[in-house]
């Protein structure tokens, strides 16, 4: 049997509410290295500010991952010729989701998302907010249609979680599966 391709995957956080999520995604995907090739990620001003507001510390600068600005077109994401298969917003907010939606590629993370898009390559918006509005829903729609995985940040409680970072797990090890990573983690009817 041969050896599996390891991925280039991008990580995208935003400026929603949920930093524990990329936190915990990305002490994860760190474990897992060895399945990724590339492991970029791109962090918006206001994220940074949530994380220290809701975690705080500014331990994100502590992850062995290489930082994109916003503005750097000249990230290997940006272009379909990086070959990035996998790009995952988390926690990924309405106004990421709508800009997406539209084809708004205003920044590195808008653009990068339309190159996953247009090359009918894996992008998961955890999208963190409640309730939606009709707007919501239709840019989830849209995004759907195009090719994206929308995965609510909605944790599951069947593992009996027991800390904030348990909780959140429960969320980030379905995006893990999705993105089509191997991982250890809870499976429902298996002891």
């Amino acid at each position: 049997m041969g050896e599996k391709l390891r991925q280039k995957i991008v990580v995208a956080i935003t400026g929603a509410s949920g930093s524990v999520y990329a936190k915990v995604l990305l002490t994860k995907l760190c474990q897992i290295k060895d399945q990724i090739e590339e492991l970029g990620v791109v962090m918006t001003e206001n994220a940074k500010d949530v994380w220290k507001t809701e975690l705080g510390d500014e331990d994100y600068k502590n992850y062995d991952v290489k930082y994109y600005g916003q503005q750097d077109f000249y990230a290997p994401f940006a272009s379909g010729s990086g070959q990035y298969s996998t790009m995952i917003i988390i926690p990924c907010s309405m106004g990421t989701l709508g800009r997406i939606a539209s084809g708004i590629s205003s920044d590195l993370i808008t653009r990068a998302a339309d190159v996953i898009l247009k090359e009918r390559r894996k992008l998961i918006c955890v999208a963190r907010d409640t309730p939606y509005n009709l707007i919501h829903i239709k840019n989830m729609e849209t995004i759907t249609l195009a090719g994206g995985i929308i995965a609510p940040a909605t944790p599951s409680f069947y593992s009996l979680p027991k800390t904030i970072e348990e909780v959140a797990a429960t969320v980030v090890d379905r995006i893990i599966d999705l993105a089509g990573l191997q991982q250890n983690s809870y499976r429902w009817g298996e002891k």
